[in-house]
């Protein structure tokens, strides 16, 4: 495909063809001359043109130095051979003088641009009169200053381009972020849920010659059924939350149909938690229970709630086979980092059985905020 011809890059707008104009100025002073000096001015203005355009697509600072000091000193060509007036075409490189980003690069080229005006205005003032720096000297000073506006203003745009996109970075993290979100939770809602459908399913084999039993048990599906469709609808709705009193109860609910003895006890009163605390820890001991269902072959399940030193812990044991190596799955992976956004821990130990301890610090709410008891 044949690359379309563009004069200047079109990030830059209609800027650049506007500046064109100004070329005008040298042309009305050579187009009135003949001889060598009328084909020295056309090939200057011809390579200032180039220069200009050059500087536009340039794409290292070697480039534009070469280009910037061709452009500065066919200023100072037309100025002393052809016309004063010609000065004003330094307002062309003092807009690319600012678009150095290295501040020694800068300070070192404004330092020299300026040495050059100035070397300029004091010619024109001993060879046309004091009265031209009247008229010169605002132009001068401007010229001088704009590096640093022009400066100013890329540097504001360039942060504007990185916080752009930081900001796209961000988004694209969030949606990340929530794709796994999402995925813990249908992992730690569905999994809990169809286990327990599963264990149903198996009870009902079992007792398949006791008709009321398996009309028992197939509305006990049912209501686990209706339970994950009603779950699911919360998670998308992004309105889950689960309280450890709920997952205490689905906990038993779970263990009794897989034939493991459910034992609960804790320490004194259930510490107060925050909803986001109720919802971790709640999530964490359904992984735990689902665990223990799928791989401890477990036939007892004991949990322990306590607090102390300012701290909640809970702790879940059972005497099945224990994790046999260290390689941690989905579920518990997902537990560890839901704990770590509430700044809780998990320890797991494993002898005659598994044992997750998760430790959360518990704080409270009082007249002055809230603190860390």
């Amino acid at each position: 495909m044949v690359k379309r011809f563009e004069l200047f890059p079109k990030r830059y707008g209609v800027t650049p063809y506007i500046f064109l104009v100004y070329l005008f100025l040298p042309l009305f002073h050579i187009v009135n001359l003949s001889g060598w000096r009328a084909v020295m001015g056309y090939c200057a203005l011809l390579l200032f043109l180039i220069s200009y355009i050059r500087l536009y697509k340039s794409e290292s600072v070697k480039q534009d130095t070469v280009w910037l000091v061709s452009l500065v000193s066919l200023v100072v060509v037309f100025t002393v051979f052809y016309n004063p007036y010609n000065l004003l075409l330094g307002f062309f490189a003092s807009n690319f003088i600012g678009w150095f980003e290295e501040k020694r690069q800068f300070t070192r080229a404004v330092s020299l641009f300026a040495s050059v005006l100035i070397a300029c205005t004091v010619w024109i003032v001993f060879v046309h009169g004091f009265n031209e720096l009247l008229f010169f000297l605002p132009f001068l000073v401007v010229m001088i200053l704009s590096p640093y506006g022009i400066r100013s203003m890329m540097l504001r745009l360039e942060l504007e381009e990185q916080l752009n996109q930081a900001n796209k970075q961000i988004k694209t993290l969030i949606k990340q972020e929530e794709r796994v979100r999402i995925a813990r939770d249908l992992h730690d809602t569905l999994g809990h849920t169809l286990s327990l459908i599963t264990l149903q399913s198996q009870v009902i084999q079992r007792v398949a010659a006791n008709p009321e039993k398996v009309i028992k048990e197939a509305e006990e599906i049912e209501r686990t059924s209706r339970s994950a469709m009603k779950q699911v609808r919360e998670l998308v709705a992004n309105m889950r939350v689960s309280s450890i009193e709920e997952e205490l109860v689905h906990m038993e609910q779970i263990l009794s149909a897989g034939n493991v003895q459910f034992h609960f006890e804790y320490i004194e009163t259930l510490p107060q938690l925050s909803a986001l605390q109720q919802n971790i820890l709640g999530l964490c001991i359904r992984e735990a229970s689902t665990n223990i269902i799928k791989h401890s072959q477990a036939s007892n399940c004991k949990v322990t709630i306590e607090h102390c030193d300012s701290r909640c812990q809970v702790r879940i044991s059972d005497n099945g086979v224990g994790m046999s190596d260290k390689v941690w799955g989905n579920g518990l992976t997902g537990m560890l980092e839901r704990l770590a956004l509430i700044e809780g821990n998990l320890e797991i130990t494993t002898d005659k059985g598994t044992t997750l301890q998760m430790t959360i610090p518990i704080v409270v709410k009082v007249d002055e905020g809230a603190v860390v008891l």
